[in-house]
């Protein structure tokens, strides 16, 4: 079998055996139109452009919920990807969806994510004049700033995915639907599991209202919203959980807000991260002959605001910090 001929066969394969309302790879659309892979699918090829590129590498060391932790089995925003995707794959094979354009939306939904989690998004939002949005930022690094400035040209339907993957917005395939739930899933469950890790919840202290309904532990909770999925949205237009699961399961992620996410601990490092991403913000915004050259050639064409937000959003946990020490704290003389 000739190579061009294993891509065609994929294809054709898809047509068989994947549901009426699965994304077909043979009709996946661009931007800039490219020569056909050989050997892969164009959202084969989309997933490996992605895992390849640095802003995946970076999420090793980015926040998912508690910061630069020296403990090595809280989660990062690799791993949230990674546990993300896994959820994707399970339900998308099992509603015969394609798999390829649900890992490839999962691997890249956080790419936009800043150092700290959604505190430094947080921040960035407030000194940005249009506010800052992960998933938009995600986008904008795959398609202006990946690649030295070329952008990977990845599919409409992968990037429409990545966008799309927030609560409140629509995303134009079932694909994407199934990420945009299963990060809800992983998310919510995780950051649970992390937070018992930490002292700051007990299993025993989740509201008995949801967990009656959808499990006693991570693993039970993400079992039961997978198997509900799937015998809500089994040959059907759309992905959705069942009303019951999913109120207890939003039941939770509000608990989460107001038990983890809002909490004293957690305020407390918030102001320190606020204080940190604007005052290298400013920094930059005041001294723009300092950034990167990347940056600081971007200026002319995004804009000194924007390039210097390009420029913190990509910034790992450990790099910010190192900069931020770079830039505001004396060295000590010996």
């Amino acid at each position: 079998m000739e190579f061009r001929e294993h891509r065609e066969h994929i294809e054709a394969h898809e047509s068989l055996i994947l549901s009426q309302f699965a994304t077909k790879s043979s009709l996946a659309t661009r931007v800039f139109e490219i020569d056909k892979c050989p050997v892969r699918t164009d959202f084969q090829r989309d997933r490996d452009k992605i895992i390849h590129s640095k802003s995946f590498r970076r999420l090793m060391h980015k926040t998912q919920v508690f910061i630069a932790p020296e403990v090595d089995h809280y989660r990062t925003r690799l791993t949230h990807t990674m546990e993300v995707a896994q959820i994707s794959r399970t339900i998308s094979r099992a509603l015969r969806l394609n798999e390829d354009l649900t890992e490839a939306i999962a691997l890249g939904h956080d790419l936009g994510h800043t150092p700290f989690g959604h505190m430094g998004e947080s921040a960035l939002d407030g000194v940005m004049p249009n506010g800052f949005r992960h998933n938009e930022q995600s986008v904008r690094i795959l398609s202006h700033l990946e690649n030295d400035g070329q952008g990977l040209n990845l599919t409409n339907e992968v990037l429409n995915g990545i966008m799309n993957h927030q609560t409140g917005s629509k995303p134009s395939t079932l694909e994407g639907m199934v990420v945009q739930i299963s990060d809800k899933i992983a998310y919510i469950n995780h950051d649970i599991d992390d937070a018992i890790r930490a002292g700051q919840l007990t299993e025993a202290s989740l509201p008995k209202q949801y967990t009656n309904v959808l499990g006693d532990s991570p693993a039970q909770r993400i079992d039961f919203l997978i198997k509900d999925i799937l015998a809500e949205s089994a040959d059907q237009n759309f992905v959705k959980l069942s009303k019951t699961a999913y109120d207890a399961l939003y039941g939770l992620r509000q608990h989460l807000f107001e038990t983890l996410y809002e909490s004293q601990l957690l305020q407390s490092e918030r102001v320190k991260i606020k204080f940190m991403i604007e005052s290298i913000f400013n920094y930059y915004i005041k001294y723009p002959d300092k950034l990167p050259p990347f940056f600081r050639n971007a200026v002319t064409t995004a804009g000194l605001e924007i390039s210097v937000c390009d420029f913190i959003a990509g910034m790992s946990d450990r790099y910010a910090f190192r900069l931020f020490k770079e830039l505001f704290v004396p060295e000590t003389f010996v």
